[in-house]
């Protein structure tokens, strides 16, 4: 874990070099994409998609590894600040990061998505929050979208792992119920493996509890993207 947080650092590093050039400063997400499409890009894909989880089989791997760049990453971005825009709108409780050409979601059990200890139905309120997102998943149908689902490091990791698979399945299967073509959705389980905040405290463990969703260009929107610059 340390060398791949290493070969993170590096990457973040690099990225930040690049957001003290000028020309980045002053843009905007839209031209961001675009620049750091261009160039970091394709080294956080490579970085953050090889080493985190499965190879590729994360959010942030996904989302980054699948950077497009140049001009046509561009009108992919402004697509995505749309988007993304839309969801904090709908969803205040929601952790919207745009990243590269994607969307980072993070609904933890203070934020929308909540399950039960040791459970991994959908309860009323969840089922709330997530119709908002399918609305906004209709809105723009040309995006790919990834479910991924964490637990925090309480008890056994074997147990963490199946408990995250059965969640992340049953907001996949909750989103095809409402209408979501499955051919859109990929879902991914990490168990405990895939903190993103401190497990030392109550607090971190349940933002740790959570389901992360990432959207991403799909073949005719980037294609389209292609088209407009052509």
């Amino acid at each position: 874990m340390k060398s791949i947080l290493n070969k993170i650092a590096i990457a973040c590093i690099a990225l930040t070099i690049l957001n003290s050039c000028d020309a980045v400063q002053n843009a905007n997400n839209t031209q961001k994409g675009a620049v750091i499409g261009t160039t970091a890009g394709a080294v956080l894909g490579g970085v953050i998609g090889n080493n985190v989880g499965n190879k590729e089989n994360s959010v942030l791997g996904a989302v980054i590894g699948g950077v497009v760049g140049g001009v046509a990453g561009g009108v992919i971005g402004k697509q995505m600040d749309k988007q993304a825009q839309k969801i904090e709108e709908e969803i205040p409780g929601a952790e919207v990061t745009r990243i590269g050409e994607g969307i980072d979601i993070v609904f933890d059990e203070n934020s929308g998505v909540y399950f039960e200890t040791n459970k991994y139905n959908i309860n009323t309120k969840s089922r709330e929050n997530l119709n908002k997102l399918v609305n906004v998943f209709k809105e723009y149908p040309d995006t790919n979208i990834i479910v991924e689902g964490h637990t925090d490091s309480s008890g056994d990791d074997a147990y963490n792992m199946e408990l995250s698979k059965k969640r992340a399945n049953s907001v996949t299967s909750f989103l095809i119920s409402q209408g979501i073509d499955k051919n859109r959705l990929t879902t991914y389980y990490h168990g405990e493996t895939l903190p993103k905040y401190d497990n030392a405290t109550a607090e971190g463990r349940a933002k740790n509890r959570r389901v992360e969703f990432g959207v991403v260009a799909n073949d005719k929107m980037i294609e389209d993207a292609k088209q407009k610059v052509d």
